[in-house]
């Protein structure tokens, strides 16, 4: 077994900008359609939770670059970050790289500036 981590940051603007400049192309291309229809739903917080998922995404790919090569490539969209009726964050990574898993444990949070993510990858 072995076990890989990632960290994210990200300035909430950031992503609040190029939402606002891109549209629906990049929510589309980055985001699954429950992951938008979940930021959506926070109203005037939505930014602070697209920028998290961003962030989880990258904390991911992170954790989990020591694995990936040509056979293994991962999109934005390979990996979806959901809540549980707790709120609790969880992530899927719909790949085939996901064969290796075990489980990943992620951790979000945001203030009015920046999101933060970190990922936990336990691999067999």
């Amino acid at each position: 077994m072995d076990i890989t981590c990632g960290t994210d940051i990200i300035e909430i603007d950031r992503i609040k900008e190029t939402i606002e400049s891109l549209g629906e192309n990049f929510l589309n291309r980055v985001y699954t359609e429950k992951e938008i229809e979940y930021c959506e739903s926070k109203k005037m917080q939505k930014y602070q939770h697209y920028a998290a998922r961003f962030a989880a995404k990258e904390a991911i790919l992170k954790a989990a670059s020591k694995y990936l090569n040509d056979k293994y490539s991962v999109s934005w969209k390979d990996i979806e970050i959901t809540n549980d009726e707790s709120g609790r964050p969880s992530a899927t990574l719909n790949n085939k790289v996901n064969e290796n898993i075990d489980k990943i444990d992620i951790s979000l949070s945001h203030c009015k500036q920046y999101a933060v993510a970190n990922a936990v990858i336990m691999w067999h």
